[in-house]
């Protein structure tokens, strides 16, 4: 929902398309996410990184010129807490993973027999065993 802009406030159409562009890969990355269908989150987090890599350069461009219009940035930062949002979630994601993985596969406990059947232990070498 874009909103109305003021007279003296022309969108600039490549700001515009750059900003649209990480829209679109952020929808896209959020449907791949809900449907955890990794092959589309590796794709379309690549595609976001490269149009966000595209908006930085753009946005950077244009605010030193002082020519980014307050509609686009609301829109560009709504867009960079929908990024924070899924990278947290990715996160939590990896977390719940890795204690499963854990769950299923722990760490060989040191002291223990390992798989070969040898201790883990090192030998005691040079001394002499008393009874």
């Amino acid at each position: 929902m874009t909103q109305p802009l003021l007279p003296h406030q022309p969108l600039d159409p490549a700001l515009e398309d750059t900003l649209q562009a990480v829209e679109t890969r952020l929808a896209a990355l959020g449907e791949a996410l809900r449907a955890r269908d990794t092959a589309a989150i590796d794709s379309h987090a690549t595609e976001l990184h490269r149009a966000l890599a595209r908006a930085v350069d753009h946005f950077t461009h244009a605010a030193r010129k002082g020519d980014v219009p307050q509609p686009l940035r609301r829109r560009l930062a709504r867009a960079s807490g929908q990024v924070a949002a899924q990278r947290e979630s990715l996160a939590r994601a990896t977390a719940a993973l890795d204690r499963a993985i854990e769950v299923l596969m722990p760490r060989e406990t040191p002291g223990l027999y390992s798989s070969g059947g040898a201790s883990e232990r090192g030998t005691l070498r040079g001394g002499s065993i008393q009874a």
